[in-house]
């Protein structure tokens, strides 16, 4: 059964041309369900593709809920990842508005806004429903029966924190499904899980049942697939999100590997820590999946925002080089090249060691 159309309008006041929207952005960008108006005082009148062009979108951008609810949004997407994961203050009134109306609450905070008691009153007086898109399933241990599943896996991995794995995901996804196969995008973000209607964050889960919850997205999604790309989480030498990545890595089961890396970065994001070399990179996941389930790296998805044509050429060229693997830039040259070139290695079904 389809999942219902949503009519979102989002919340991303003071903040939508900023990478704390990421959320709206890849809703934008990826979602069967329309995006009708954004709401950001900072830029009303404007086109979502006035402020952020590579997004392609005409919804407008209005300043408040009201000017918003005349394009008959019915859902509210909290659009953005303030720090803390918090709801400022200041939006409470516009929520209790929009549930007002009957507008579905769409969060992905880390505070679940479905336990709030004056959303909850809201809600129930018109019968509006939330969705915290974080909330999880019920704990499960990791069982091994994703090593028996059909359908190919591959997980995006990163060298670090916020490179493009989502999107690297669901663009070779798309490929994959233009060259005639049944490829599914399995979410384990808040804004994957937004775009997908479905998944799980993998970083709300308890660390004993986080290849449990995995697993459990491969095994719920490979039924109905030949090719399922497995949404990829931080990085491997990430000192603070590693073990979300150890986690994906050991419980998707995954037959091979695409690793992601933004161009211009060479440390952590926030943290300061170098980044591995991709030679590096490729060995230190490749040597983790050995003794558990081999998988090889196939190709990189390398990033290159942010770099002119020219330097983004030559960019891809030296990844490619160094590692002896095919990479491309997914989004500035599309992903079926780079589907292409690394198809051959999703064709087999790896084993685990034994």
């Amino acid at each position: 059964m389809a999942k219902p159309t949503r009519r979102y309008a989002i919340m991303a006041p003071g903040l939508f041309a900023t990478r704390s929207a990421k959320t709206a952005h890849g809703v934008i960008a990826y979602s069967d369900d329309p995006t009708v108006a954004v709401i950001d005082p900072d830029h009303a009148g404007k086109r979502v593709r006035d402020v952020l062009p590579y997004l392609q979108s005409d919804a407008p951008i209005v300043a408040t809920l009201d000017d918003a609810l005349r394009y008959e949004p019915n859902a509210l997407l909290v659009g953005v990842a303030p720090p803390g994961g918090a709801l400022p203050a200041t939006w409470r009134a516009s929520i209790v508005r929009a549930l007002a109306a009957r507008l579905e609450l769409v969060s992905g905070l880390h505070q679940f806004l479905a336990a709030d008691a004056e959303f909850a009153t809201a809600a129930a007086a018109s019968g509006a429903t939330m969705w915290d898109v974080r909330a999880t399933p019920p704990p499960r241990l990791f069982t091994g029966a994703g090593y028996d599943v059909n359908a190919r896996v591959v997980l995006t991995v990163g060298s670090d924190c916020a490179v493009g794995k989502m999107t690297a995901s669901l663009e070779l996804t798309r490929a994959a499904r233009d060259r005639g196969a049944r490829a599914r995008f399995v979410a384990t973000g808040q804004t994957g899980i937004a775009i997908a209607g479905s998944g799980t964050a993998i970083d709300r889960v308890i660390s004993d049942f986080a290849s449990g919850a995995t697993e459990e997205l491969v095994l719920a999604n490979a039924p109905d697939a030949d090719l399922l790309f497995v949404e990829g989480q931080g990085g491997i030498n990430h000192p603070a999100f590693a073990p979300v990545t150890l986690a994906l890595l050991y419980g998707s089961t995954p037959d091979a590997l695409v690793l992601v890396h933004l161009a211009t970065r060479t440390h952590v994001e926030d943290f300061g820590t170098p980044l591995l070399p991709l030679p590096e990179l490729v060995a230190t996941y490749e040597a983790l999946c050995a003794t558990v389930k081999p998988a090889k790296v196939a190709g990189i998805a390398l990033n290159t925002y942010g770099l002119d044509d020219g330097d983004a050429r030559a960019a891809i060229e030296r990844a490619s080089r160094d590692t002896a693997l095919p990479c491309d830039d997914v989004v500035r040259h599309g992903p079926h090249a780079l589907y292409d070139a690394m198809a051959p290695a999703f064709a087999d079904k790896r084993l685990p060691v034994r």
